[in-house]
């Protein structure tokens, strides 16, 4: 199995979830599609990438504070976070409180954005081609799959989405898969050491000290 420990991993990687979080940013004017197949949604979701990053100053800059903004108000309405952090978090999430589940998604989602928001400053040429969908019309949950393609060798980067259910409409995204690796499934392998070795409160801490120390060395 891959894991995401690699230089070279983490170069392409970042580049192409960086892709994916501008494509989220790029759809921010514009009203979803309540009838949007779930291909049509990743490619609405992608359109404009380059146009976006390159009007913002800020993001290419990796400016941490403007994209948490940008994440919260038009990056989050577009995942299941809770499903991505509960799935990371594994068995454990069940033990928790509603307080650390909290607490969790919280530490969760800063890492992340700490995580890929230097990426931005990356994507230059890149484009994203959507490969044909293998579904049913009522399927609920489906992969996307994709291809980032630029200098260098394409990129694999593939989406679980799910249709949304109660006053939501449309498609969120749960998952996402880079080169082979699912990301929920990666940190899950990590978070579960932590859980095992300190309980659910110990995996919150080491959340929160890793996001402080990227915020002290500037990640």
């Amino acid at each position: 199995m891959k894991h995401l420990s690699s230089r070279h991993f983490w170069a392409q990687a970042l580049s192409a979830l960086a892709l994916m979080l501008a494509g989220c940013l790029a759809m921010s004017g514009a009203a979803a599609a309540v009838d949007d197949t779930p291909d049509a949604f990743i490619k609405r979701v992608s359109t404009d990438i380059l146009d976006t990053i390159k009007a913002d100053k800020s993001i290419l800059s990796g400016d941490t504070n403007k994209i948490g903004v940008l994440v919260d108000q038009r990056v989050m309405p577009h995942l299941n976070f809770q499903r991505m952090t509960a799935s990371a978090v594994g068995p454990g999430w069940r033990q928790a409180t509603p307080e650390q589940q909290k607490r969790l998604q919280e530490e969760f989602k800063t890492l992340l954005v700490r995580t890929y928001s230097g990426a931005l400053s990356q994507v230059s040429d890149q484009t994203i081609v959507v490969k044909p969908l293998r579904a049913a019309p009522d399927d609920k949950e489906v992969i996307v799959r994709t291809e980032v393609r630029g200098k260098g060798d394409p990129i694999q980067l593939d989406y679980r989405v799910e249709k949304a259910s109660g006053d939501a409409s449309g498609w969120r995204i749960y998952n996402l898969n880079v080169m082979g690796v699912w990301l929920v499934d990666n940190y899950r392998s990590q978070f579960a050491q932590e859980i095992n070795a300190k309980g659910v409160d110990g995996l919150i801490a080491s959340l929160a000290e890793r996001n402080k120390s990227n915020q002290r060395s500037g990640k």
